[in-house]
Parts: C-alpha cells; structure tokens; sequence
C-alpha cells in the first residue's frame, strides 16, 4: 500500500511540474568577460538546485573526513566504557554468587581499564563504584589491609569529586564491615562522621544499636532503639522486647544503689511505665540492699496490678517478693484489693500471704499461704517459702506437729 501511495504522488510530482514548466519560455543569460551563455529558465533552476545539493554533499564529505580521527576516538572510548561496564556486572554477579576473588580480579580490570587511555565522563562515579567492590570483596575474603586501602582511595577520591551519597554510603558500609570485625569503637567512630541527616537513617540507626551493644552501651543502644521503634523499624512486639531488654541491661550496670538510683532516672518516662522494667529494677534494688526503692517503683503498678498482662502481675508480684523487709502499713489495702481481684492467681496470694507476714497478721496470711503452697504451678522458691513462713505462724501458734510438718513438705518441694 505504501508503495502504491508512492506512485501516486510521483505521478502528481509529475503532472505538476509538466503544467508549470512545459510552457515556460524565459532565459536567463550570463555574461563574463565576453561570453556569454543563455540557458532556459528551466535548466537553469535545475542546475541551481543540482549544485546546492552537491556543495551541501561534498561540504559533508570533507568535514566527516576532517572529523574521522576524533570519531575513531569517541568510538574506542565507548568501547572502553562497555568494556568497564561489562566487567562492573561481572564482579557483582561474582559478589552475589559468593565467588569473592573473581568479584575483586573483575573489579580491577575495570579499574585498569578505566586508567588506560583518555578519562571516560564518568570516570569519577565508575571509580568509585568498582573501588567499593574491590573493598567489598577483599572484606569477604578477609583482607582487611587491600579493604582499608581500596575504602581510602574511594572516601579521597569521593571527597574530591563532591560525590556525597558515594561516600555516606562508603562508611555506611565501613561500619557494618567493622562491625563484622567486632570492632565497635571504629564503627561509632564511622557513623559519627556522617551528616546529621544521613546518621538518622533507619540503615544507621541499626548499625548504631549493633556497635552501642557490642561496645556494652546500654544507654546509647537504648536512645537508638527507641528512634528506631519511633521510625517502625520493627514490629511492636519486638520493639517492646528489644526496649525491655535494653532497659534490663541498663538496670543490671548499676553496682550500688545510688547509681542504679541515677541510672532509673536516665530511663526514658516510657521504660520507667514499663511494669516489666520497673519490676527488673526493683529485683535489681532489692539486691542492692534498697528494697525502700523497690517498693517505690513498684507501687504505681500494684495500684493497677488487675489491669496488667500476665506476665507484667507475674514479674510485679515477684518482685515484691523480694523487697518485703520493712513494708509499711500502707501496703495492706493494696494487697487486701488484690486478693479480692486476683484470688484465683497462686503467685499473688503468695505474695499477699508474705505482706500479711511480714506485718505479722498470721490469721490473714494463713489461707493465701496454704493455697499458694499447694499449687504446683508456682515456682518451687515460692512455694518453699510459703511452708516455711506457714511454718513459723505455727510455731508461734504453739503447733509444734504443724511446724514440722510444713518444714518437712518445704524440704519436699522440688
């Protein structure tokens, strides 16, 4: 069909040109130093048009002769840049593949080949990219000597060509390589070199978190964590494990009461809320000798103790506990509410049996004791503690056969 459209139009070309010149009769004449030379209109226009395409063809001709050397040169250029390209894929593909020293020898044949002949335009970001792939690799293969030096020339020559994001990713990535070094002071050193932008990244922040961790910084590990549960880095259940944890860890540095007092108070509001922090805490003061603090911490909590999870009025409870020497009466009411509450919860009446000890009321203590005594979901420690404390109400009660008998079923206890 197009060539049928061709034929037409030729055909119309034609016709038009055969009813605009077939009765054309002017002449056009040229007179130079005494010739002269008459051509017809027509002729002459054609050889006018003619000569304008011939100077334009042979104007062309010259100057792609005149240029064929810079072409051979653009031309070996772009063969030498697919040349550096194909060896960059190469060396990933080998990195991805886990074959670390073909990876690297790639890598650095497109580094010769980038420094042989004329710089390339991109010279600079190819560099680049091929020197963090020969530092990655030699990581990989653990040469840390050819790593450090390949990682100098990229940060220098990054740092030169104002290639920002190359080089906030070059010690994004010197951090985690020292980090798999073990080395936490020089992965700190690394992530506080980079802008405050880039250092609140969530790829930073776990960096961060790692080093705090392995260089034992609970408290700087805890601030990055919390930015990073901020940021939903992580679900938020593990956010709320990893915070505790952190926490705990923070608590368990202290070596005496006063500087567990000041590490509580360096706590976020949020992990001081916590009832499995403050409950850690206050294990943590009670053996510590200051189970005045343990109460303290503990006391909002028990207010609220039907409102918590389980495990929370597990690790409240428990950790009141520990801290029942020199309870005062304020505690009765509370424990009283919570034995209304939670009386079917063996740990709590264990508990609530101790206060009740502890302020010698041996009538109140007895019923929640024997049943927190006799429940085997309790923990052995617990329930051994109950026998012996139903032990001495007996005694004092002038029940020698009963004393012994709940000293002999507290040896029994597993």
């Amino acid at each position: 069909m197009r060539g049928v459209l061709w034929v037409v139009l030729l055909f119309a070309v034609a016709v038009v040109a055969a009813m605009t010149l077939g009765t054309n009769d002017s002449l056009v004449t040229l007179n130079w130093r005494g010739w002269r030379v008459d051509l017809s209109l027509n002729l002459f226009l054609l050889l006018l048009v003619g000569g304008y395409f011939f100077l334009a063809a042979a104007l062309r001709g010259i100057e792609a002769l005149v240029s064929l050397p810079r072409r051979a040169g653009e031309w070996r250029r772009l063969q030498r840049e697919r040349a550096v390209q194909r060896q960059l894929r190469e060396a990933q593909f080998e990195l991805a593949a886990a074959r670390y020293a073909r990876a690297r020898k790639a890598a650095e044949r497109a580094l010769g080949l980038l420094d042989a002949g004329q710089p390339l335009d991109d010279a600079a970001e190819i560099g680049v990219a091929a020197r963090l792939l020969v530092a990655e690799a030699a990581h990989r293969l653990q040469d840390r000597e050819a790593r450090d030096a390949a990682l100098g020339l990229l940060l220098e020559q990054a740092e030169a060509r104002s290639l920002r994001v190359a080089a906030e990713g070059a010690r994004l990535q010197a951090a985690a390589w020292a980090l798999d070094d073990r080395d936490a002071e020089r992965a700190l050193q690394l992530l506080a070199g980079l802008p405050p932008g880039v250092s609140r990244r969530t790829q930073a922040l776990r960096l961060r978190l790692q080093a705090a961790r392995l260089a034992q910084r609970p408290v700087d590990a805890l601030q990055t964590a919390r930015l990073l549960a901020k940021h939903q880095a992580f679900s938020p259940g593990a956010a709320q494990g990893l915070l505790r944890s952190l926490a705990s860890q923070v608590v368990d540095a202290a070596q005496d009461a006063d500087q567990l007092r000041h590490e509580w108070q360096l706590l976020d509001p949020a992990d001081r809320r916590d009832p499995i922090v403050a409950a850690h805490a206050a294990r943590r003061a009670a053996a510590l000798g200051a189970p005045g603090d343990t109460r303290f911490w503990l006391l909002p909590h028990w207010e609220r103790l039907a409102e918590l999870a389980p495990d929370e009025r597990a690790a409240v409870a428990a950790a009141l506990a520990e801290a029942l020497p020199g309870l005062g009466p304020e505690w009765l009411p509370l424990a009283e509410r919570a034995l209304e509450t939670l009386r079917r919860e063996p740990l709590v009446e264990a508990v609530v049996g101790m206060v009740y000890a502890e302020r010698e009321l041996w009538g109140k203590a007895r019923r929640p004791l024997e049943n927190a005594a006799a429940a085997l979901s309790l923990a052995p420690a617990l329930r051994r503690r109950a026998w012996r404390l139903l032990a001495q109400a007996a005694r004092g009660a002038g029940d020698e056969a009963r004393a012994v008998e709940c000293e002999q079923a507290a040896a029994a206890v597993d």
